[in-house]
């Protein structure tokens, strides 16, 4: 059956789409171009016409990967609702149990971040964008009266490490931490950074 042609910016958008699938599935220091190609049904040539190195489609294929997670999160705490629910929001969907990026994929990221320059970057900016967002909508909440909060930067910085931590934990090491624990451990982090009970967080209008 002949392929659908595609608009350059759909034939990239396929690619880096694979690529992620690749890297989640073999890691990045194993994932080849022809693997990519492969997966697609396409040639080696026509991945390297679009993305000349396996570098530079790793690092493309990952800030894909980051602008779409940081679009998610951008709705989440976009809501027109209170700090509080966008907050545990944000927080429940990137935390491990959520619905967030696969954090094979992030884990891989960050592993090969200590080698290349360019996945530094692409991982370096996610983190600053994620910190950054969490940090203004803690701002908005302390600012409304809904918690109490004395340094919302440092926060943002100690919940993303503890979800990020926790993240590695159930991926590396499967059963290790159960879904309902690490859930249970979010939430108290989140409401004791607040100043709040566990509770205040699934309360009506919360």
């Amino acid at each position: 059956m002949a392929r659908v042609r595609l608009s350059v910016a759909e034939r990239r958008e396929e690619l880096l789409r694979a690529a992620i699938e690749q890297i989640e599935e073999r890691g990045v220091s194993a994932v080849r171009i022809a693997d990519v190609a492969a997966s697609l049904g396409v040639s080696n040539a026509l991945v390297l016409y679009h993305f000349s190195t396996k570098e530079k489609l790793v690092a493309a294929a990952f800030t894909y990967a980051a602008e779409d997670d940081l679009s998610r999160l951008r709705k989440l705490l976009g809501r027109r609702t209170t700090a509080l629910r966008r907050l545990r929001a944000a927080v429940r969907w990137y935390a491990p149990t959520g619905q967030a990026k696969g954090w094979r994929l992030w884990i891989e990221g960050w592993a090969a971040a200590l080698r290349e320059p360019a996945l530094r970057d692409v991982t370096r900016d996610l983190d600053r964008e994620w910190k950054a967002a969490i940090t203004e909508v803690i701002a908005e909440g302390v600012a409304a009266g809904e918690f109490h909060c004395p340094d919302p930067t440092s926060t943002a910085l100690r919940l993303t490490a503890l979800l990020d931590g926790l993240a590695v934990q159930m991926t590396a090491y499967p059963g290790a931490v159960s879904r309902a624990r690490t859930q249970e451990w979010v939430d108290d982090a989140l409401a004791r950074e607040l100043g709040l009970e566990r509770e205040a967080l699934t309360a009506p209008g919360a």
